[in-house]
């Protein structure tokens, strides 16, 4: 057994090194590394240096270890669209994407993390939201998240991240999630992990569809304007339709009804033109401002509240074209960090600088070639061209000798190809991430990097209490999935009392362990303002909109009724889909037949927003003896959803164990305001939480 130290580094990461003549960590050569937390920069705060190659053996080796799946965001869905720039923002960046007025072709991808293509729409996960503009100045990729942080400070470690959450090595199981030991027993010895496991414990990684999530850039970039004056910035997408979420119980059942749920939901909106839409917000602030702040703003697992910078919505993404083809567009998409455009800059945030490395490896690995650009769900929309020729798979058919420049073919009447331009051309800005940018060499993270927990404190504070009880008892399932490193659990504990007291005392509680001592703080936390706009149940939005309901019914069921509610619903801009306990439907009580739109058997309500009941005693009395319609409505009413019923329905709602509330209503105007909505505070009287 090889024995270690623990330290920590100036940026509160763990080291774990060897003693005496124990096996030393080494690259694929034989080099022994020093340092594998850190990759190499020119100052603490200064850019990666690509002579660092111990950072780039290892992300190339990680970059290469799948074939010809991508190794995360595997699964995915994608859809065509356009954004249009609704501001003026020519103060701030010159990016011809941004001039007002301006429509720019774009495709967008979503996708879980961790598991394989084949696995389902639904796990506990974070949400993949990349978006490719095809800009009249080339393409400029946004490839980030459905959560604004990550749970590393630097490249370096992102093979140990996936390593660790993926399945495990030596039985390849758990698929798509991350409650097993070896996900957290590495997060457990990692505190900066802490505000993204915040977040992964929400209901953040439960959406109730990719068109009611967020997206972020999650890196501080820059824009540059014509002068070539820069600022820091940071993307948030905000849907729509607002947010929404799932509960872990029905995420549960999704997955066995519906693996396909989330794409699904996808497609069909898109097929019948409800099309999805974001509004597209920057915040944007100086030097002056990073520097103020108890945080650094080059670290990934930081985020800037709203309320000390609002978002200021600049553009709106709609999608409104399904892919042709799912493999030649959405499985070959490449989206590249390093597709960037005039007008916006890179930061020197440490994981941004090694997926500028990463991402184009992983592309020629993946696709085959360096002319991976030529697919046409890649190739830019706008004139491109130079001097790089052949290669496996190459398309385009050059002509002439000139592949060389400088050259003075075209002094001889040949073509001489194209060539630079200063004025036009992308130059980095000459600007300083920060005035730490000069220095020695070194593997080191900048002081503030070493706060762990604050900003975990300020999610988890930000939360309603039904969010908090969700996130509580997310750590407890997670932690009770832990198997024989029974040291994990009480550290990942220790952890959490630098969050929150109650919290930690909540998933002691719930894991039957004792409250552990309090794990020691690289940086001590402080206490930040609590902000409404971390929270999902307070920035869901009361509407029918984009949303469906189920409406069940049977033989005998009153067609009045059921018209009149598919009326309401439409006219709520929702969507109504009948079923029945046969897909060719039902008998109404004035003898005409009603073909359902699916078959109770295959249609739980886990799928649907709401559900209305509208049953007559005659039809009650047959579905009482039918288990599907008994979990029906006792699913709808566990997993918070508004329930109409007719008052014959009333027996069936009583053995479901349906209690009378806000959101138990008759079939009129009260159910479709009631629709709309969730109903938390049912939550403590259907299932016991941390």
């Amino acid at each position: 057994m090889t024995e270690t130290t623990t330290t920590t580094g100036s940026g509160g990461e763990t080291h774990q090194r060897v003693t005496g003549d124990a096996a030393v960590l080494t690259t694929n050569h034989g080099v022994p590394v020093g340092d594998n937390q850190n990759s190499l920069k020119s100052g603490a705060r200064g850019p990666t240096l690509l002579e660092d190659f111990v950072l780039r053996e290892k992300i190339f080796h990680f970059d290469h270890e799948r074939i010809p799946e991508r190794i995360v965001h595997a699964r995915g869905s994608g859809a065509h669209g356009v954004f249009e720039a609704t501001a003026d923002i020519s103060d701030l960046s010159k990016a011809a994407v941004f001039t007002k007025g301006e429509h720019t072709e774009v495709f967008v991808r979503f996708s879980t993390v961790a598991g394989g293509a084949g696995s389902v729409d639904t796990p506990r996960d974070v949400r993949g939201f990349a978006v490719k503009f095809y800009t009249r100045e080339g393409n400029w990729d946004l490839v980030g998240n459905n959560i604004p942080v990550f749970f590393i400070q630097d490249a370096i470690k992102f093979p140990d991240l996936v390593h660790s959450v993926k399945m495990e090595a030596d039985r390849a199981y758990p698929q798509a999630g991350s409650a097993h030991d070896t996900f957290w027993d590495w997060a457990s010895l990692m505190p900066e992990t802490t505000h993204m496991l915040m977040w992964a414990m929400s209901d953040r990684t439960l959406p109730r569809s990719f068109r009611t999530m967020e997206g972020f850039g999650v890196h501080t970039f820059k824009l540059v304007n014509a002068e070539g004056r820069a600022s820091f910035v940071k993307f948030h997408w905000k849907p729509r339709l607002g947010l929404q979420s799932t509960i872990w119980d029905e995420a549960l059942k999704l997955q066995a009804a519906d693996n396909d749920y989330q794409r699904r939901d996808l497609w069909e909106a898109i097929d019948t033109g409800a099309y999805p839409q974001w509004d597209l917000g920057i915040q944007v602030f100086d030097e002056e401002f990073a520097r103020a702040q108890p945080y650094d703003v080059l670290d990934a697992t930081k985020l800037i509240p709203e309320d000390d910078v609002p978002v200021r919505i600049i553009g709106t993404l709609t999608l409104n074209r399904n892919p042709d083809n799912f493999f030649a567009e959405t499985e070959q998409v490449a989206f590249l960090p390093t597709n960037i455009v005039p007008g916006i800059d890179f930061s020197n945030d440490p994981l941004l600088q090694g997926r500028l490395f990463s991402y184009l490896d992983t592309q020629n690995s993946r696709l085959g070639t360096t002319n991976f650009h030529q697919i046409p769900i890649n190739a830019p929309r706008c004139p491109f061209g130079n001097f790089q020729r052949d290669g496996k798979m190459q398309t385009q058919v050059p002509k002439g000798r000139a592949n060389y420049e400088p050259n003075s073919l075209a002094a001889h009447g040949e073509d001489g190809g194209p060539r630079e331009s200063a004025e036009r051309g992308f130059a980095t800005v000459n600007a300083a991430t920060g005035g730490d940018e000069q220095g020695d060499k070194q593997r080191i993270r900048a002081e503030l990097f070493a706060d762990h927990y604050s900003q975990a404190r300020l999610f988890y504070r930000s939360q309603t209490e039904s969010e908090q009880a969700h996130i509580a008892s997310s750590f407890v399932f997670e932690l009770s999935k832990v198997g024989v490193l029974d040291q994990v659990p009480p550290r990942m504990v220790a952890n959490l009392r630098n969050v929150d007291e109650d919290l930690a005392r909540r998933v002691a509680d719930g894991l039957g362990i004792a409250l552990p001592e309090k794990a020691a703080a690289a940086r001590e936390p402080v206490d930040m303002a609590p902000s409404d706009a971390l929270s999902i149940h307070k920035n869901m939005k009361a509407t029918l909109e984009g949303r469906s309901v189920g409406i069940l019914y049977a033989d005998d069921s009153d067609g009045a009724e059921i018209e009149a509610l598919v009326a309401a619903v439409a006219a709520a801009k929702g969507k109504a889909v009948l079923v029945a306990p046969k897909v060719g439907g039902a008998t109404l009580k004035d003898g005409s037949r009603r073909k359902a739109d699916g078959q109770l058997a295959g249609s739980p309500s886990q799928i649907f927003d709401a559900v209305a009941i509208v049953l007559s005693a005659d039809g009650c009395a047959a579905l009482l003896k039918e288990a599907a319609a008994v979990q029906f409505v006792m699913d709808a009413f566990g997993h918070l959803k508004a329930i109409g019923a007719s008052d014959a329905a009333r027996p069936l709602l009583d053995k479901a164990g349906v209690e009378p509330d806000d959101g138990v209503t008759d079939l009129g105007g009260a159910f479709i305001a009631a629709a709309g909505r969730r109903f938390y505070a049912r939550e403590p009287g259907v299932r016991t939480l941390a």
